[in-house]
């Protein structure tokens, strides 16, 4: 059996705003085609974590690889020329373009764009109430609607990693079911995915292996059933009593 490689893995990762630190010496990766979820509470720096995958936060120590190439020095937009899309906290539709003008903007690269219908009929089979609402506002949507969009969006762009940052953010439970049976499917197709998500019971449940983030620094790593056995764990995160 031949040994999964990485597709990102990041080292040592020192981040900052200013003279204030984020992100503490962190090291993660993601395996080909696996599915890895990073939890914490507000103000861990799961968000900080993610932007600096996708290179809107600067770094100021440490290395970030994806599939093979250094890519700590790149900008933003060089890095979104690379084989990854992110659906981002809090969704950032484009409110006054429809369903369809929204899945587009996903579509920005040259490779992707001769893929065009395809993966729209893909999308749209995944998620068939836009279909329905394709010509409809974005901003007109209900929330879970509008996550929707955001995945179809980040699809669009035929990633081999996908970063979701918050998913359930502002969602009903029936939604956030929904939205993270969306997420086993994407996953399901081959896509490897990083998620970093505050409801941890979600996370872990569909996650292969999993990264706890307190403080700017990784306090615990491994499968993540054994996770959830862990005491700190399950108080912190389950409300359990010692």
């Amino acid at each position: 059996m031949l040994e999964t490689q990485p597709i990102l893995q990041a080292e040592a990762l020192h981040v900052s705003y200013g003279d204030a630190p984020a992100l503490w010496g962190v090291d993660f990766h993601v395996n080909e085609g696996e599915l890895v979820s990073i939890v914490g509470p507000n103000g861990a720096g799961k968000t900080t974590l993610m932007n600096t995958v996708m290179r809107l936060q600067p770094v100021r120590s440490g290395k970030l690889v994806f599939r093979g190439e250094d890519v700590t020095g790149l900008t933003a937009s060089q890095m979104c020329n690379r084989d990854v899309s992110i659906v981002p906290e809090g969704r950032l539709l484009f409110g006054g373009m429809t369903v369809e003008e929204n899945l587009d903007m996903g579509c920005y690269r040259a490779f992707a764009r001769p893929l065009r219908a395809d993966t729209l009929a893909r999308v749209y089979d995944m998620f068939p109430i836009l279909k329905e609402r394709r010509t409809q506002l974005a901003g007109t949507l209900s929330g879970g609607q509008q996550q929707m969009v955001a995945f179809g969006r980040a699809l669009m762009a035929h990633p081999k990693l996908l970063l979701i940052d918050e998913p359930s953010l502002g969602l009903s439970p029936l939604v956030v079911q929904q939205v993270f049976a969306a997420i086993a499917e994407i996953h399901r197709s081959g896509v490897s995915i990083l998620l970093i998500e505050q409801n941890a019971v979600l996370a872990l449940n569909v996650a292969q292996r999993a990264y706890v983030l307190e403080g700017g620094r990784i306090v615990s790593t491994g499968d993540p059933k054994v996770l959830m056995t862990q005491p700190h764990i399950r108080q912190a995160y389950l409300g359990e009593s010692a």
